[in-house]
């Protein structure tokens, strides 16, 4: 049963199909071949139950919030401002490129909104500096990925969702492992330009009175983020009235910065529809196909399969953290993520990992996933922003920082602490 669906999951991806199509056609095949009683029967009534959750309310709300920022110009004055504090270093604005990723991950909850708000951004400094152009757009498709680990992030409302895991503890233990992952993209950087000196380009020139009357231009995302994680921790708001607060905050900062207008508005409002279909439909799919995996037993057969083995739960957990990466190199990650989660998420459990700390973990591995050839996503968006040259010069780029995501990876599971001591402080 496992081996027919892993079958099929193949060869629907190698048609290149739509993902919300493999995942339907996936569970309608499934049911049609393991079960008698048609369980497609019961889409509409799956579909219901699940979309009128309060939870996925705040999908949109994040994406519009997102859509501001990049609209108002915000971001642009908050990259300007990075240039300021972190092109000092060996490295210059591969720095702040990566400093500005994390900035507005911490607003936009979305990896491919920070890897393409960034490009557009910085990009045009690759020739105007001399930069190493495949490390450069490496690290903004790096840096990008932060948007789904530094809380608010969008694919851990998704996780939570699925495995009714609190979405504040998962936001609280995505923090430290954020901070931790972007400090090695830098080191990364660091050390790539200190052997290679000629690839850190131009140094930008600055002074302490630049840097100090830049700091306005990094409040309006720090504003942002108190007010959406201030909230929630303060007991004041729940992550999906959070959103909503942030997108009022993020109206107030566009009308103060006066780029509010009705075409402003209009683009955000067609850019979140478009987004939010998308995922909303993945989503209600997925549960569907969840319903019929669990109907036909598959979800027991892995844990029969697991059990089987005999592995202890370290061994185990090896295995499907390699497992995830090499099916990351062919997969969307939020595919991968809602495909495998409801399946693998109960064994995992079931060997005693915490669900907070195994979600932050499904979150690094999406992150690999994101900048993975060959269907690497972030890749993809930074190409698409550049408008030009092969898309091997940022598959090769990603490379280096591909190794801080092994290493964050590998030091989770060592010190598991990094990522619950804050869940642990608040919540137990």
């Amino acid at each position: 049963m496992l081996g027919s669906a892993v079958v099929i999951i193949v060869i629907l991806l190698a048609l290149a199909l739509p993902v919300s199509a493999v995942i339907g056609l996936l569970g309608i095949t499934l049911d049609q071949l393991y079960s008698d009683f048609g369980f497609y029967r019961a889409m509409g009534e799956v579909f219901w139950s699940h979309s009128h959750s309060y939870t996925l309310i705040a999908i949109p709300l994040f994406v519009f919030l997102g859509e501001i920022l990049l609209r108002s110009g915000i971001a642009a004055r908050m990259y300007s401002a990075m240039t300021h504090w972190l092109a000092w270093l060996p490295g210059g604005l591969m720095h702040a490129n990566i400093g500005s990723c994390a900035l507005f991950a911490a607003n936009s909850g979305s990896s491919i909104a920070t890897a393409a708000t960034i490009g557009v951004l910085a990009i045009p400094e690759i020739e105007k500096r001399r930069y190493n152009e495949r490390l450069f757009l490496g690290s903004i498709a790096a840096g990008g990925t932060l948007g789904i680990l530094i809380p608010p992030s969008i694919t851990m409302i998704l996780y939570g969702f699925l495995t009714d895991t609190s979405i504040p503890q998962l936001y609280l233990a995505g923090i430290f492992p954020g901070i931790l992952l972007a400090l090695l993209f830098m080191l990364v950087t660091l050390v790539c330009c200190l052997f290679r000196p000629a690839w850190g380009g131009v140094r930008v020139l600055t002074d302490w009175p630049t840097r100090l009357r830049s700091l306005i231009d990094l409040l309006p995302p720090l504003i942002i983020f108190m007010l959406v994680v201030g909230s929630i921790y303060m007991g004041l708001a729940t992550p999906t009235e959070a959103a909503a607060l942030g997108v009022l905050g993020a109206l107030v900062l566009a009308y103060l910065f006066r780029k509010l207008s009705w075409s402003m508005l209009k683009e955000a409002i067609e850019g979140t529809m478009r987004t939010t279909g998308m995922v909303l439909l993945i989503v209600l799919i997925a549960h569907f196909l969840n319903f019929v995996l669990a109907a036909i037993g598959l979800v027991a057969a892995v844990n029969e399969l697991i059990a089987t083995l005999g592995w202890s739960p370290m061994q185990t957990m090896l295995m499907i953290i390699l497992v995830y990466i090499v099916l990351g190199m062919f997969m969307d990650a939020l595919a991968m993520m809602i495909l495998t989660v409801p399946i693998i998420g109960p064994v995992v459990f079931s060997l005693g990992f915490d669900p907070v700390w195994f979600g932050v973990m499904v979150m690094l591995l999406c992150e690999t996933a994101l900048i993975t050839p060959p269907i690497g996503i972030n890749v993809y968006v930074v190409q698409g922003v550049r408008g030009h040259g092969p898309l091997n010069d940022v598959a090769i780029g990603i490379l280096p920082y591909l190794s801080a995501l092994v290493a964050t990876i590998g030091i989770l599971l060592i010190a598991e602490d990094i990522a619950l001591y804050l869940p642990t402080l608040f919540y137990r």
